[in-house]
């Protein structure tokens, strides 16, 4: 089975399960895990923040950045299509007691103009007071866009005049770092925080780190511990991600390449597809489940995304051959 669905379905490399099974590990709740305080600091080092956090998730990261900057009552701004609004279960409101402002963006990229403007809340009692930004880099659902250079910097610097927090969702920031050339530091200076995935692109079996301020992270350790994250001998998952800084970070070009082959084929057979930025292929068409099915039957495997989408993703496991065999199928169900 070729299986499209996402970043999230690799599987560690040979040589990665060595780095794995050869990792040395400690307490990490007392701080004595030698292969995680290594990642940390890489981590850290690489996206140009004082210090890093280790989490089981990127959501767990994202979710830890909103509770160490906001305090329960506060209003949060987010594009309207983003990760943290759609696909975290509800948490900035179960967790943090925040309030989320939906600003609709151009393929997930907010307007640095709308997104201040709806931060300017009234100095009211009425109204829940703003806090903090956020921006999703790449955007998902707008088909793994990336925000221009000059949008980030509009947003963060914004955010920094209005006295409010400003946090990167860079859940697949090494696939925007890979795209347009530019280091993940320099693509959230300005950001006081920054979550990475580590099991999307990266292809690790699972984690993600959360960079800031010193006293931020160490808050979010807090936060951390208190919703069940410290997870004690934890060295030999951040073994996986160690090793994937290493080796895994380079070859997101080849993703990038074979997405824009797979749409390219696909626009000349007539579908409806959006034209990759990275390493995800949207097709708009009237019956996705359909086509899902149908696909599924002949190897391949992706997902429907809400009524008129599908979305087809290229990560590790994915070879020039499977991209071969994926065109010939989807041009026979056209």
């Amino acid at each position: 089975m070729i299986d499209l669905r996402s970043d999230t379905v690799t599987r560690p490399t040979p040589a990665m399960r060595r780095a794995i099974a050869e990792s040395l590990v400690g307490d990490d709740v007392y701080q004595e895990d030698p292969t995680i305080n290594q990642l940390e600091s890489e981590g850290a080092a690489l996206l140009g923040k004082e210090a890093a956090l280790f989490t089981p998730t990127c959501t767990m990261a994202n979710q830890l950045a909103l509770r160490a900057s906001t305090r329960p009552g506060d209003a949060i701004i987010v594009e309207s299509g983003s990760h943290i609004a759609n696909y975290e279960s509800g948490a900035p409101a179960m967790l943090s007691g925040l309030t989320l402002i939906r600003v609709p963006g151009d393929r997930g990229i907010l307007d640095p103009a709308a997104a201040l403007a709806a931060a300017a809340r009234p100095d009211d009692v009425h109204f829940a007071p703003s806090a903090l930004i956020a921006v999703e880099n790449t955007a998902n659902l707008g088909g793994g866009a990336l925000y221009p250079a000059d949008t980030l910097s509009a947003i963060a610097d914004g955010a920094a005049a209005m006295g409010l927090w400003s946090h990167c969702d860079g859940a697949r920031l090494w696939n925007a770092a890979s795209a347009t050339g530019r280091s993940e530091a320099a693509l959230v200076d300005g950001y006081a925080s920054v979550s990475v995935c580590l099991s999307k692109g990266l292809g690790a079996p699972a984690g993600a780190l959360l960079a800031g301020p010193r006293d931020f992270i160490k808050t979010a350790r807090r936060f951390r511990k208190m919703l069940g994250g410290g997870m004690r001998q934890a060295g030999i998952l951040a073994a996986g991600g160690l090793y994937a800084l290493s080796h895994h970070r380079a070859r997101l070009a080849d993703d990038h390449a074979r997405a824009a082959r797979l749409a390219e084929a696909l626009t000349a057979q007539g579908w409806d597809v959006q034209t990759p930025e990275t390493n995800m292929v949207y097709i708009t068409l009237d019956a996705p489940a359909a086509l899902v099915a149908g696909a599924q039957a002949q190897g391949v495997r992706f997902s429907a995304v809400g009524r008129d989408r599908v979305r087809l993703v290229t990560h590790l496991n994915i070879s020039d051959a499977d991209i071969t065999e994926t065109i010939a199928i989807l041009g026979a169900l056209r």
